[in-house]
This record gives C-alpha cells, structure tokens and sequence, in this order.
C-alpha cells in the first residue's frame, strides 16, 4: 500500500496537471460567458440574463468559507473527482430542460449548482497541487496551470460558441428557427456534460491523491476558530481598506462591460447591436480575443519586472480600463466589417490582459503578502469577483433602460473610480517584497 501511494507520488505532474486545470476554467468560463450567448438565442431579456449569470457566480466569492471542511474527510482527489462528475450531470441535466415551458428558472437552479460545485472543486484542486508538489515544482508547474485554465476559457468561448452557431445551422434545415437554437444549445450542453464526465474518469486514475484526512484532523470548531483568526488577520491589515477599495474598484467597469458585450454583439443591428452570429462570436471574441488576453498577460509580466509594479500600476490600470472605449466606437458607429470589429475585441482583450496582471500581483505582493497568504490572497480573490459581480447584475437593467450606444458612454464615467484608486493607492511592501517604512 505505501509502494502505490509512493508510485502516485512520483507520477509526472505533466499527466494531470493540464487536464485538472482545464477542469477548473471550464466551467466557470461556460457560466460566465457562455450561458449569456444561450440566453439570448433563447430570448431571455438582458437584464435577467446579467442578473442571475452574476449572482450564480457568489460561490466563488464565498468558497473560502467552507474550504476548511475539505480537510477533514477523505481525500482532495476525491472531491475534485466528485465535483468534476456532479458537474457533468449537471450539464446534462440543462440539456434536457432547454425544451421545457419553464426552463430558465430550472436552469439557473442548475447552473447554481454548477457553480458551487466549481468552487469546490478549485479549493480542492488547489490542494492537490499544494500538497503534491515542492515549491519549487509549484514555481516550475505554475505556467503550465494559468496556460490551460485560460485554453479552457479559449474552448468555451471560442469553440462552444462557434458549434452553437454550426449548429443552429445544421438543424435549421429540419425545425423552425426557435426549435432549432433551442436543440442547438442543448447539444453544446451536453457536450458540456460529457467532457466533464470523461475528466472526472481520467482523474479517477490519474490525479494524485493530496494529504489524507486522518484522525488527528482538527475539529470542526477548531478549523472554524482558525478561518476567524485569519479572517481577522485580513482585516486588520495595513491600508486594508484602501486595499478592499483597489480591488472592488479597479474593474469596476469591467463589472458592467462583461455581461453586455456578448449580448450586444449578439443583438440585432435595429436594437442597436451588432448582429453578428454565434460562429463570428465565437471566432472574434471566443478565439481571436482569448488569444490577445494571453499574450497581453505573458507581456505584462516582462513589462513590471522590468519597472516595478510601484511605478507602472496606474498605467497598468489605464491599458485595462480605456479599452472599453472601443465598444462604444462599435455601439455608435454600428460598423459590418468583420476586420474591424475583430480588430477592436482584439485590442480590447489585449489591454485587459495586460492590465489584469498588475491586480494580480498588487493583491500578491501587497495585500495577501504575510503569515497567512495563501489564504489572504483567496479572500482578495473573493472580493475581486464580488467587485465583478455586483456591477454585473444591474448592467443588464442599465442597458436595456438606455440601450447600448448609452450605457457603454456610463460605462466611460464607470472607470473614473479606478483611476483614482490605482493613482493613490499606498504600498505595504517594495518589489523586493520587503516592508516600507511608515
């Protein structure tokens, strides 16, 4: 028995380390995103589509809340294997209610599941790389881990999109144009289901097992009394309240812009959008987009190691804030080329890689920085999808009182309160990682 436990201890990282992260980004990109484009084929308005695809996503605000019972029985393995199967029923499950009267209050209740099931799963399978790797495998593996959770963003709204809209195509020629969006996304659905599935059958075998629970386990009262300290650890930090600011705020636009833009690329050009179909969707900002954002990322990091993150943040916070400008160029002027368009989703979606490092890192290096910072930086996480979130429910109720051509004009007055707190935000620590002087 030691010898199998030493055999999976030695497996190539390599072998699921790819598979369990693309595990993680799928179906959270697939919530976020993707379920938007299939609302609006179904004809759910834009405000109750951004509405209920942001508040479903709260479990990943609040999984730090029940990360510490996942120590306590079992193993990790086992629930990411369970959550990457539940999840895949789940999936399935949409699929077969697509076709019912009520089917978008059925869905939401489903994909709600899926979300707290996959924020389970990412607690958990943060801890199997934790505990399966040294930290110098953790530094060696950690490019590999962002590469594919952002593939998975690539295949969900790249390809899932543009085979909705193959789709739609395909079954156009046997139903009627409703019938045929409504199998169509059933069949992307299931899909779904199935990749979920046959991960969670790859990992049964191959994912390592992280640390074992065991009858030294700290107690439930105990772990909660140990989540409180260094919840108020957290909250008792330097600058913490400029820090929660920084984090809330600095995507606060984006917190409007996400929900909407899919929606209004989707819409039809007399409701002032784009018109464009699932498959262009799903090639200018599924594919072409996701790339831009991978690249932007890989750039931001070369760019702040060479200047410090002190002295290049509130550019940073500029390339991820005034590319939102090119959708309100695209809402105005309406244009058909698809060379301009894409041209514009690309250089947005560079700007917001780009951008998008420097919060990372402040919120590493500066607010998670200390004795608890792993668990610090999960709270910060926490925070900053909250910060997304609840701009993300009422944009949809924005958009559709003044329409896009407006709404992505307050969007402009929206990125204010970034600017100002990435201008004035105080640092704890050097680039160097060590404490500035009061």
């Amino acid at each position: 028995m030691k010898e199998d436990n030493a055999a999976k201890r030695r497996r190539n990282p390599m072998t699921w380390i790819p598979s369990v992260y693309f595990a993680m980004g799928f179906p959270f990109v697939i919530l976020n995103m993707v379920a938007v484009l299939m609302f609006k084929g179904l004809n759910i308005s834009d405000s109750q589509i951004a509405l209920w695809t942001s508040l479903i996503m709260i479990p990943w605000t609040l999984k730090p809340l029940w990360s510490p019972l996942l120590g306590m029985y079992r193993t990790k393995k086992f629930f990411v294997v369970l959550t990457q199967l539940l999840t895949g029923c789940m999936f399935g499950l949409v699929a077969l209610v697509l076709n019912m009267p009520h089917f978008f209050a059925i869905t939401v209740g489903l994909l709600a599941i899926i979300a707290f099931s996959g924020a389970t799963h990412d607690v958990a399978t943060d801890g199997v790389y934790i505990d399966e790797l040294s930290p110098e495998d953790q530094a060696k593996y950690i490019g590999w881990q962002g590469a594919f959770y952002n593939l998975a963003k690539l295949v969900a709204t790249g390809g899932l999109v543009y085979l909705a809209g193959y789709m739609i195509s395909y079954f156009s020629r046997k139903y009627d144009g409703e019938s045929a969006i409504v199998y169509a996304w059933m069949s992307v659905m299931l899909l779904c289901g199935v990749v979920m599935i046959l991960l969670g059958i790859y990992h049964t075998k191959m994912l390592p097992s992280g640390k074992k629970a065991s009858g030294d386990n700290k107690s439930l009262k105990e772990s909660m009394t140990e989540l409180w300290s260094v919840f108020k650890d957290f909250f008792t930090k330097k600058h913490i309240v400029w820090y929660i600011c920084f984090i809330i705020l600095y995507r606060f636009a984006e917190g409007f812009v996400v929900k909407i833009v899919p929606l209004f690329l989707k819409a039809p050009v007399e409701q002032q959008g784009l018109g464009l179909s699932e498959q262009e969707i799903g090639v200018y900002y599924g594919t072409f987009g996701a790339a831009a954002f991978v690249l932007g990322s890989i750039l931001a990091g070369y760019y702040i190691s060479a200047k410090g993150l002190r002295n290049v943040l509130f550019r940073l916070c500029c390339c991820f804030n005034i590319p939102f400008l090119v959708y309100m160029f695209l809402a105005y002027y309406q244009p058909t080329n698809g060379i301009l368009i894409a041209t514009a989703i690309i250089f947005e979606y560079f700007g917001y890689g780009f951008g998008f490092a420097g919060l990372i890192l402040f919120m590493m290096q500066q607010v998670a920085a200390g004795k608890h910072q792993m668990a610090h930086y999960a709270f910060a996480s926490g925070i900053m999808n909250l910060g997304i979130m609840i701009p993300g429910m009422i944009s949809g109720f924005i958009s559709d009182w003044i329409g896009y051509k407006y709404f992505f004009v307050f969007t402009v007055f929206a990125m204010i309160p970034s600017f100002l707190v990435a201008y004035f935000v105080p640092f704890t620590y050097n680039d160097k990682g060590e404490k500035l002087e009061d």
